[in-house]
């Protein structure tokens, strides 16, 4: 059983540590800091009546935590002999699961920005950034939509909040940053559903700051009279939401700027990220029905 050896990376400064994994001879990363242990597994268990994605249950530290086969996640295509291949075992949403793959080819150092979106062409695919790392292409994958799509309960629920009272919150202006469509519809309806009318999206860090940086050119102090909070996920091509949120608590306008990070890794060991970078909430995106009690707070509804 081999571990990940832990690599510790300043929040906010703008760069990411990769692991480069191979499915079936193709080149795939995942953010490190989703990825517990990497290890192999030698006993599963088959889960009667589950989806053909899962390979089955394993018992790991004393957790039973489900094993993902990602060759067929991406291929349709069962792994042969899936107790030889190597598990990364993660940790998002709260949740543990573990993903079986080919080969652990290393872990590098980047910059956000040099993640690249995807074009509209491959937008609704599972990859969310790619990567040129040194001549080979990788492709960053949402680790959260696969076992979304295997098991919709594990993420967000909207029926969570349905019931919550309506206020009138029309005239707070609320900023987002996420770069997955599906949240983004995701966090709209709940808002709408509280009350809110006013909300700007963007799809990844850059645009959010360079849009706030315009309004305080254009109003200094009184850009506030454009937006009363940003709500911005962590994991986002060109700029992350650390490093976002770094930048506007450093400057000197926008420092009084609330910011909620909303975002699956807002974990235990890592909720400190967020703090080391000025973030005045932090919440787990499964956290749905406890998200608007967080935005009153801030805004001091």
């Amino acid at each position: 059983m081999a571990e990940k050896s832990e690599i510790l990376l300043e929040s906010g400064t703008g760069e990411v540590e990769i692991l480069h994994f191979k499915v079936d001879g193709e080149n795939y990363a995942i953010n490190v800091v989703k990825v517990k242990e990497i290890l192999t597994i030698d006993n599963i268990s088959k889960v009667p009546n589950a989806a053909k994605d899962i390979a089955g249950v394993s018992l790991i530290r004393g957790e039973i935590i489900t094993v993902i086969d990602m060759r067929y996640v991406i291929n349709k295509v069962s792994m042969a002999n899936i107790e030889k291949s190597m598990n990364l075992v993660c940790e998002f949403n709260k949740l543990k699961v573990s993903f079986a793959i080919d080969e652990v080819v290393g872990i590098s150092r980047i910059r956000w920005s040099d993640i690249e979106k995807p074009d509209d062409v491959t937008s609704n695919s599972l990859v969310i950034g790619n990567i040129n790392h040194n001549g080979t292409i990788l492709m960053l994958l949402d680790f959260e939509k696969i076992v979304m799509d295997i098991s919709p309960k594990t993420g967000i629920n909207v029926t969570r909040i349905e019931n919550m009272e309506k206020k009138d919150r029309s005239k707070y202006k609320i900023l987002l940053a996420d770069d997955s469509p599906l949240i983004r519809n995701v966090l709209k309806k709940v808002l709408e559903l509280a009350g809110f009318e006013n909300m700007k999206f963007f799809d990844n860090g850059q645009d959010t700051y360079d849009y706030l940086m315009n309004l305080v050119n254009e109003k200094g102090e009184n850009f506030t009279d454009d937006i009363d909070l940003l709500i911005t996920d962590i994991e986002m091509p060109r700029l992350d939401g650390h490093a976002l949120t770094r930048r506007l608590k450093e400057n000197r306008i926008t420092k009084k700027l609330p910011i909620l990070i909303f975002s699956s890794l807002i974990t235990d060991d890592l909720y400190h990220k967020g703090e080391s970078v000025g973030a005045d909430g932090q919440m787990s995106k499964p956290e749905i029905d406890g998200l608007i009690n967080m935005v009153d707070k801030l805004l001091e509804v």
